[in-house]
């Protein structure tokens, strides 16, 4: 892993599967906490079961059916579309135009959901807790999975964006079995930033290659630099995002006068 290319893979994956994992195991905690652990276990071994087959499956398909410009283009374009998705987002919150996601007030919510249920049985398992917690990690794997994948094939270096899904996943672990509560210090909003920047930056550098399935040899372009072109594409997509917050950016309001009585003197 010695290319900007593979830290770049790494860094991606590990960030964003942190940010997946974070939403996921919130979920987990509340289903765990307030109905069954059994059940909820359960249903996330189904999920990760699903995963599995999920991500064997997508990546034999694109692997195989697709040549390597015309891989670069679509993948390319999803993880500009991805990347995008998560900088509007991150954009939006810093700005103030958006709350900042709440991990405290996530867990309340899906608690008294949890609470408020019915105490349906199937298979012996609480269904309530299974189904949550099934498609909680489930939904939120599917995101690591594309990543893991389109980065993975993209870059030739699958066990490298194998290897940063893995150790989000034991940062996490190992940070919720420490606190025992959903994990609110994570900085959510800035790494979701990081990864959309991330995820523009590759996006944009793998649909110019790709671009190159229009053209008659259907070879995939070269950048001029070769890797060490994502630096400035990185500083462009931060540039743009950092101008957008402050466009958007919502006013503070004024300070209210006071109506404190002022006397003979002009004091308060």
């Amino acid at each position: 892993m010695g290319s900007s290319t593979d830290w770049g893979l790494a860094i991606s994956v590990f960030v964003a599967a942190i940010v997946e994992m974070v939403e996921a195991l919130t979920i987990v905690l509340a289903m765990g906490m307030t109905r069954s652990w059994k059940s909820t276990l359960v249903g996330i071994g189904a999920a990760l079961v699903a995963l599995t087959g999920f991500t064997a499956v997508t990546g034999y398909a694109l692997a195989t059916w697709l040549p390597r410009s015309s891989l670069q283009l679509v993948i390319g374009v999803l993880l500009l579309v991805f990347g995008l998705q998560w900088l509007r987002k991150a954009i939006l919150r810093s700005s103030g135009r958006k709350a900042l996601h709440d991990e405290a007030l996530i867990y309340e919510k899906q608690a008294k959901a949890a609470a408020a249920a019915g105490n349906e049985t199937r298979f012996g398992l609480d269904w309530f807790s299974f189904v949550i917690s099934f498609k909680g990690v489930f939904l939120e794997g599917v995101e690591v999975v594309f990543i893991v994948i389109t980065f993975g094939l993209n870059a030739h270096n699958m066990p490298v964006a194998i290897l940063g899904a893995v150790a989000a996943v034991v940062v996490v672990l190992l940070a919720a079995v420490v606190v025992h509560a959903p994990l609110t210090k994570v900085p959510e909003n800035t790494l979701k930033f990081g990864v959309g920047l991330l995820l523009a930056t590759f996006g944009t550098f793998w649909a110019i290659e790709g671009l190159g399935s229009l053209t008659p040899d259907r070879t995939s372009l070269e950048w001029i630099g070769s890797d060490f072109v994502l630096l400035p594409i990185l500083a462009g997509w931060l540039l743009l995002s950092v101008l957008l917050v402050r466009v958007l950016r919502v006013p503070v309001a004024a300070p209210k006068p006071s109506t404190a009585l002022i006397d003979a003197r002009g004091e308060v």
